[in-house]
């Protein structure tokens, strides 16, 4: 992060553009709150303007990893409207893309999960991340070349926190038995994913018009017909539609309400998340509020 801040606040007044800087104190370590008024001192002696550093309260949904990412992400998009900013750049590397290919594969929740992150996500692209295709040494060693101290959350050395062992342990223990290359091979298996995944995506928004009727209920002998990809990809927009939340809503589930649709047995209603319920009704699929 510090070598973006420092990136950014070289080629910001090049381009004629405003650059500040956020720090966010999650609050979860013995003084924190300290921490981050050094951070926002260096982002200051770097020239950037204006520079925050926010307190947030990290809740417990999703785990801990999950809910300090939901308060921090909460953080940067009310400092994003607070000042009018166009977005926000993330420092997140090629080797954070790799760990997050390694997690998604290890959740086995599709494609999608192994597209890792994007350049360019979030709420009209507001968020961005120029370093994905820079190593995290590349960025250490620049900020040892312009005398930037770097520090190490100790959360990312803490072995209770999933991220932290695939860090130290996992991808060692892949390059070892592998060689090196495999952080670059995971970030190029993420692009490929992504290309894929956005085209199957696409492909689900056009076909879902064609599988309703003339009440926009979904007909199964059209999801049939369909690939699996695709027609799974209609299930899930249908569930998240009738109130299920996305971040719960996992393969299984889909997979379940997918059964309604190709091992029709005279099954009942599936209970999803956000109590959405998923039934067969005379050749229909009924995805609803229970």
């Amino acid at each position: 992060s510090m070598a973006l801040a420092s990136a950014l606040a070289f080629e910001a007044p090049k381009l004629g553009l405003r650059a500040g800087g956020i720090t966010v104190d999650h609050g979860l370590q013995p003084g924190s709150d300290l921490r981050a008024d050094e951070v926002a001192l260096r982002m200051r002696g770097l020239g950037l303007d204006p520079v925050e550093s926010v307190a947030v309260a990290v809740g417990r949904d999703g785990g801990p990893e999950a809910a300090a990412r939901d308060a921090r992400y909460a953080a940067l998009d009310a400092a994003l409207e607070r000042h009018g900013a166009a977005a926000i750049l993330l420092g997140h590397t090629r080797d954070d893309q790799a760990e997050t290919v390694l997690l998604g594969l290890a959740r086995g929740s599709g494609i999608r999960s192994l597209s890792g992150m994007a350049a360019v996500s979030g709420a009209g692209g507001r968020y961005r991340r120029p370093f994905l295709h820079l190593d995290r040494q590349t960025a250490r060693k620049a900020c040892m070349v312009q005398s930037l101290p770097v520090w190490d959350d100790p959360h990312n050395t803490d072995p209770a926190y999933t991220r932290s062992r695939l860090r130290h342990e996992g991808l060692p223990a892949l390059e070892k038995a592998l060689g090196k290359g495999v952080v670059e091979a995971l970030a190029r298996t993420a692009q490929l994913s992504r290309d894929d995944a956005d085209a199957l995506d696409a492909w689900a928004s056009q076909a879902e018009a064609s599988v309703r009727d003339a009440a926009g209920r979904l007909e199964c002998a059209k999801l049939y017909a369909l690939p699996p990809a695709v027609r799974r990809r209609i299930l899930r927009r249908a569930a998240i539609e009738a109130g299920a939340p996305a971040g719960s809503l996992f393969a299984r589930h889909i997979e379940e309400v997918d059964r309604l649709i190709t091992g029709w047995r005279g099954q009942g209603a599936i209970n999803l998340p956000g109590r959405v319920v998923a039934q067969r009704q005379g050749g229909r699929l009924v995805i609803r509020q229970g």
